[in-house]
């Protein structure tokens, strides 16, 4: 058993873990605090949200219904292996369930049958509702289950528990079935792999692709008439360099302005005479870098 983690401690240590951790609203503060005790705590528990599409399940986690109000967890796990967290603090999650099992989970035993509902579990288990139709044909992709995966390992490192601190909504209160579609007997085994290892520490947002520039088209391109959204972006780009002599461009039709522009840019190159004619070459386009249209 041990103190609740404080929101803080709870948002470092699964991005600690590696998980892209979205917070919604004011989460840190929401709680059923005021109709119970919060801790003790002794476990993770999962659960599936009978529900689709991330927002709404979310929403739905956050603000509960008119017979159990919101928070119905700590943290939603969406398809894509992000985690919202909507709860910090007592959640409508568990319910009622078996004090047998709750004493193997304290002793990280193996579980007993739940055949009783006679204790609190709101007050023992953080709760995570995973984004799942639950009815054994909803897909779990592989982002989902390895976010499950790395939200309760960071929970249990935290702690300082094993695996067997994370069982399933099933497996606590008779009747239930969440979640379905994998065994929580693996769920725990890749848990435990996990644990025998280190954080992978903060994830890192996908690195952004390099900029694509507009290849030089060729002097004859730059002729009078000429109508193109390569010549909008190479105007802009010249006002970019402070090169610019419109009044009201820059725009795609080729005009004496961009013309004059783009003499100014070659000026500023070094270039002079003929070469500073504002028609665009090779080498001045090149270093202009007009991104790609």
């Amino acid at each position: 058993m041990a103190t609740p983690l404080t929101a803080a401690r709870l948002l470092k240590a699964l991005r600690d873990e590696g998980l892209h951790v979205v917070e919604h609203r004011n989460w840190r503060t929401h709680n059923r605090n005021h109709k119970g005790s919060w801790g003790p705590v002794n476990g993770v528990m999962i659960h599936h949200t009978v529900t689709s599409g991330t927002d709404s399940s979310v929403e739905l986690c956050y603000n509960g219904h008119s017979t159990l109000p919101g928070p119905l967890c700590h943290g939603v796990i969406a398809k894509d292996g992000s985690v919202h967290l909507v709860g910090n603090g007592r959640a409508n999650h568990a319910g009622l369930g078996d004090d047998d099992v709750l004493r193997a989970v304290v002793n990280e035993t193996a579980l007993p049958a739940d055949n009783e509902a006679n204790t609190d579990g709101n007050r023992h288990f953080y709760g995570f509702e995973c984004v799942n139709l639950g009815d054994g044909k909803d897909p779990w992709p592989a982002a989902q289950l390895e976010a499950i995966e790395k939200a309760a390992a960071a929970i249990c490192r935290a702690h300082k528990w094993s695996q067997r601190s994370v069982i399933g909504h099933k497996e606590w209160q008779p009747g239930k079935i969440d979640p379905r579609g994998f065994t929580m007997d693996a769920m725990r085994a890749r848990i435990g792999n996990r644990l025998g290892g280190t954080p992978e520490g903060p994830s890192k947002p996908p690195a952004k692709p390099p900029m694509a520039y507009e290849p030089f088209p060729g002097a004859a391109f730059f002729a009078t008439g000429r109508r193109s959204a390569v010549v909008t972006a190479m105007g802009r780009r010249l006002v970019a360099e402070g090169c610019g002599k419109y009044q009201v461009g820059p725009g795609p039709d080729w005009s004496g302005a961009d013309r004059d522009s783009y003499a100014a840019w070659q000026r500023k190159l070094g270039y002079g005479g003929g070469d500073a004619d504002g028609i665009p070459g090779k080498a001045s386009w090149d270093r202009l870098k007009v991104p790609q249209v």
